[in-house]
């Protein structure tokens, strides 16, 4: 399973919920591998804290290596850190990589991370990839390269109107580079369910026919601790309500 997390709009917690729900797989004792494709780097500072600034190599690294080809190239294999969660690996992401972006496009390296994904799907069960605020060449490549894709919605107007331009991006991606990609639904994050506008919209998107999940994840100050101390919510406390949240979601995506 290759799970890419999209949303251009930023601030909806992809990277939260990718950590998380990456957490939770290994857990189960499935062997997982997260790629951190965003310049912001925060799923790698999650997994990895402060270790993740002098982490080598990176995914900036596995991007110069395709612009500059030679026959020593290394292995997709190396740009894989072990973590300290059993089951649980990454690729970490660089800054540098926003450099990149411009010549990978020029080079129509859109595909790299697909084939890279070919080559490592048979060392992991469950792959997910954690994307930048943007609809770029970074977004573009994970959706050509997953099987799935999960939306995070934060019970925002701007947000909602941004859903109908993420949801063309996909159909494009779909109808011209990757037509077995299908989207797993939209997850609510943040909710507030005493709130009336959140409930108004997350209906209103269920009565347009919008993919909708069942799960949704409340907003909680313990999240700010599980990114200060470096742990996923199901290691910080497996009995909180959001941790319990998060097993929902990874149950409902997986009740197949």
């Amino acid at each position: 399973m290759k799970r890419v997390i999209f949303n251009q709009k930023g601030g909806v917690g992809k990277s939260t919920i990718a950590v998380n729900l990456a957490a939770i797989a290994a857990h189960e004792g499935k062997r997982t591998l997260l790629i951190d494709i965003d310049p912001q780097c925060n799923s790698s500072r999650y997994l990895l804290g402060e270790a993740a600034k002098e982490a080598s190599p990176t995914l900036a690294e596995y991007f110069e290596q395709t612009l500059n080809f030679s026959l020593f190239s290394k292995p997709a294999a190396a740009f894989v850190h072990e973590t300290r969660f059993e089951n649980l690996s990454l690729i970490p992401s660089h800054p540098e990589i926003g450099e990149l972006q411009s010549k990978l496009e020029s080079r129509h390296k859109i595909y790299k991370l697909r084939d890279t994904l070919e080559e490592l799907k048979k060392d992991f069960d469950v792959i997910i990839l954690d994307t930048p605020p943007a609809y770029n060449f970074f977004t573009q490549s994970a959706l050509i390269a997953a099987d799935v894709c999960l939306i995070p919605f934060d019970c925002d107007d701007f947000s909602r109107q941004a859903l109908y331009t993420l949801m063309g991006n996909v159909a494009e991606i779909r109808a011209d580079h990757n037509p077995g990609l299908e989207i797993e639904g939209i997850v609510v994050n943040q909710f507030v369910a005493r709130a009336s506008l959140p409930v108004r919209l997350v209906q209103e998107l269920r009565d347009e026919g919008l993919p909708v999940l069942d799960s949704h994840l409340s907003s909680s100050i313990k999240i700010r601790e599980s990114h200060e101390r470096g742990l996923p919510m199901i290691h910080l406390d497996a009995r909180h309500k959001l941790s319990q949240e998060f097993r929902s979601l990874y149950d409902e995506l997986h009740k197949d």
